[in-house]
């Protein structure tokens, strides 16, 4: 089977669950309660990525591509648009964005590609929609670090930057400074203002040294959960419970778990 035969297929199910005698529940939904599902299912592909498990990956590929087929499904029900559709703007976009490719620009590196498409994507934006700000159009629904890379990467694109990666981190030695400064002083508000303004000096940090904060971040969970893990299993052979063992012990095995990796 091609996969034009396999997403028709796809599209078969679909519409048998959506219409007349087929599920009442799939029946029900629209858009807007879909969405979760859709969320949902993109952070556990991203979670199969991450794993490095293709068969993992492949199985939630199926599941994301699955919602956004019901979520336009939706739409074409109601007569507002179709798949076919979808596609056709998705192409052409691509099409305009890689001048390099399908058309007579020059794209010497990716550097230059991502300039380019942030240039035709902003003209785009400011012909449909024309707004003051180049951050308008950000989700504001994204999550936090998401949103953070977000925001930095259209301020630099703006020419808002620091010249050097160590500009940012001199940045980042500032606000923890004045973090303890807020700390001293017994500040709530403050501290929560300071930590924010660490959290996101550090996505900068990420971002002009050319690293994904979101990747970045979850090595580390992963580092923590697979080390405070193997204290807990330490711990438990020694016939006690974490809390029931002094801070300096734990420190301990926790180092030792550190440099046998």
């Amino acid at each position: 089977m091609s996969a034009a035969e396999a997403l028709e297929a796809l599209f078969g199910i679909l519409r048998r669950l959506r219409r007349p005698g087929g599920c009442p529940w799939d029946r029900e939904q629209t858009p807007a309660s879909m969405v979760r599902y859709l969320i949902e299912e993109c952070f556990e592909l991203a979670d199969a990525v991450a794993s490095g498990e293709a068969e993992a990956v492949c199985e939630e590929l199926g599941d994301v591509l699955f919602q956004l087929l019901f979520i336009g499904d939706c739409y074409e029900e109601e007569g507002r648009f179709d798949f076919a559709a979808v596609c056709r703007g998705i192409a052409e976009k691509m099409i305009r964005r890689h001048p390099h490719v399908f058309g007579s620009g020059r794209a010497a590196d990716s550097a230059e590609v991502l300039r380019t498409w942030r240039r035709i994507k902003g003209e785009e934006k400011a012909a449909a929609h024309p707004t003051p700000s180049r951050l308008d159009g950000i989700p504001a629904g994204l999550p936090a670090l998401l949103r953070a890379q977000a925001v930095g990467e259209r301020a630099a694109a703006a020419g808002f930057d620091w010249e050097h990666p160590e500009g940012v981190a001199a940045k980042l030695e500032e606000e923890l400074s004045e973090f303890r400064a807020a700390a001293a002083a017994g500040d709530r508000a403050g501290l929560e203002r300071e930590i924010g303004d660490l959290l996101f000096t550090a996505v900068n940090l990420a971002r002009r040294t050319g690293v994904s904060p979101e990747t970045a971040l979850r090595g580390a969970l992963q580092r923590f959960e697979s080390r405070f893990r193997a204290l807990e299993m330490q711990i438990a052979a020694s016939g006690r419970r974490p809390e029931e063992v002094p801070q300096a012990e734990k420190d301990r095995i926790w180092e030792r778990i550190k440099a046998s990796e």
